[in-house]
């Protein structure tokens, strides 16, 4: 397999590009950055300075992330979503001096292995989006996502749970008991967080 980059893509040589991914039109990966194996960046994304990205995962067009995120293997970020880095956005100091990279203290959104985001989701950083949690289209996310959780609104609140397919589960008989309809996995649920009791 070979990395495939389109004429038009802006990738920077000292980002890390893995064997089998592709940048497509317009994408922009910037210095330090670090793509793993299988990756797809899609037309017009933006892949910030160090930026971390595993195996198998894909930006649509537009999806923007921003310096120091973290995104595990197979992690989904849809069209035009957008994770931020900064508390305290401002162009200027209380002086009037043009602030530059020193006048502030980048902040990340981490995405674990298998997280979705769905199409023009803002996530607030720093937050973490849980494993195999899912982000519905327009959320804006400011407090962390558990595992397996499908969050939506603004600001996202948890409505279901969802497994690996991103299937939403099924009530298995014990209050806290849930099963996946497609796979036939089981999940506990306990002190609003789900774990994975058999696959």
């Amino acid at each position: 397999m070979s990395v495939r980059v389109a004429p038009s893509a802006d990738v920077s040589p000292d980002a890390a590009i893995g064997d089998g991914s592709a940048v497509w039109h317009l994408a922009q990966v910037r210095e330090g950055a670090v793509l793993g194996a299988g990756c797809v960046v899609g037309r017009g994304a933006y892949v910030g300075m160090g930026v971390r990205i595993g195996d198998n995962c894909k930006l649509q067009n537009y999806a923007l992330v921003y310096e120091p995120a973290l995104l595990e293997d197979g992690v989904f970020v849809g069209p035009a979503a957008v994770f931020t880095n900064d508390h305290r956005p401002r162009a200027i100091t209380p002086e009037g001096r043009l602030k530059s990279s020193e006048d502030w203290d980048a902040v990340g959104v981490t995405c674990r292995e298998g997280a979705s985001i769905g199409a023009r989701a803002v996530c607030v950083a720093p937050v973490v989006i849980g494993r195999w949690a899912m982000v519905a289209a327009g959320a804006v996310v400011i407090r962390d996502v558990p595992d397996f959780a499908l969050v939506a609104g603004t600001p996202a609140r948890r409505i279901r749970w969802v497994g690996r397919a991103g299937v939403p589960l099924e009530p298995a008989g014990d209050p806290r008991a849930w099963r996946c309809p497609r796979t036939g996995d089981r999940y506990l649920e306990r002190d609003d967080m789900l774990t994975e009791v058999s696959r």
